[in-house]
């Protein structure tokens, strides 16, 4: 299916496209989406299954909305976003999800709550709460994507991977607010990944726990100077510390650790880093879920 707001493709909306998808689909369904900016608060629902969307150009191809909390509508963190994936088998290409709304609180851009959920070569862009990789028992997987925000911008309790992701963070706060449950081996998982800043950007802290057993691991990260040299933070909490698992390995730039992160983080051994492979971190359940290469899209 194409998606063209001239008129020239199956629909003129997303939304659209996305209805008209097989309820509980089996195989992969594309729906292309030619350049433009569209308008939608877009839902995934969950019976709405291996949904593909593909944008023509990563910056010309833009996905946006504009709710956030407190706003006339009443809206709050979970009911404020741009774009909604409850259905499993997702996956996304070469778009741009934004929450337009600017930095009015929080304002999430992407809200993920379905299974075996894959983003590559996208932009996911806001302020407050721009990611919410929501649900445990989801695995999400960021590849080559640009993320940007101010405060919290990847938060959440699902079990997600950045392979070679871009996290900008536009002023001084916190990149990550991990949600991990006690029940999981593994919360966000940053592989390869640059951390960049705005000219305003100084001092950012590259998370904090939203919940005690938050759980969150970067693995041969470039850490811009913008990055402070405690790097992580407990929320105010002091027993978060005796729960929360922030480690780092073989960081690198001027935010790489240099003796002064806090002492409740870790350093890992390459032993200990091992396992922090995309195989080992979603294969583990019953599925052995692995990321596989997107087959080309119809409609180029």
């Amino acid at each position: 299916m194409v998606v063209a707001p001239d008129g020239s493709g199956d629909f003129r909306t997303v939304q659209e496209a996305v209805n008209a998808v097989r309820d509980l689909a089996q195989q992969p369904v594309t729906i292309f989406i030619r350049r433009g900016v569209y308008r939608e608060k877009l839902l995934v629902p969950a019976h709405k299954t291996n949904v593909r969307l593909v944008g023509e150009d990563r910056d010309q191809t833009i996905l946006t909305w504009a709710d956030h909390t407190g706003d006339a509508a009443g809206h709050n963190t979970y009911s404020s976003y741009s774009l909604k994936v409850e259905g499993n088998d997702f996956g996304a290409e070469n778009l741009t999800i934004e929450n337009a709304a600017g930095p009015v609180g929080q304002a999430v851009a992407l809200h993920v709550t379905g299974d075996r959920a894959a983003f590559r070569h996208c932009r996911i862009r806001g302020h407050q709460d721009t990611l919410f990789a929501a649900a445990e028992n989801s695995r999400q997987y960021y590849q080559n994507c640009l993320i940007e925000g101010t405060t919290d911008f990847l938060f959440g309790s699902a079990t997600a991977v950045f392979d070679h992701c871009t996290l900008h963070s536009l002023k001084d706060s916190y990149v990550t607010a991990a949600s991990t449950t006690p029940r999981q081996r593994y919360g966000f998982v940053f592989l390869d990944c640059r951390f960049t800043a705005a000219p305003a950007a100084h001092k950012v802290y590259l998370g904090r726990p939203w919940r005690p057993y938050a759980r969150t691991v970067l693995v041969r990260c470039e850490l811009g100077a913008h990055i402070r040299p405690e790097g992580w933070h407990n929320w105010g909490k002091p027993a978060n510390e005796q729960t929360a698992y922030y480690a780092e390995y073989q960081s690198t730039g001027p935010g790489a650790p240099a003796g002064q992160r806090v002492a409740w983080s870790r350093q890992l051994t390459r032993r200990q880093a091992r396992p922090y492979t995309v195989a080992r971190i979603f294969g583990g359940q019953q599925d052995a879920w692995v990321p596989a290469a997107p087959p080309p899209a119809a409609g180029r």
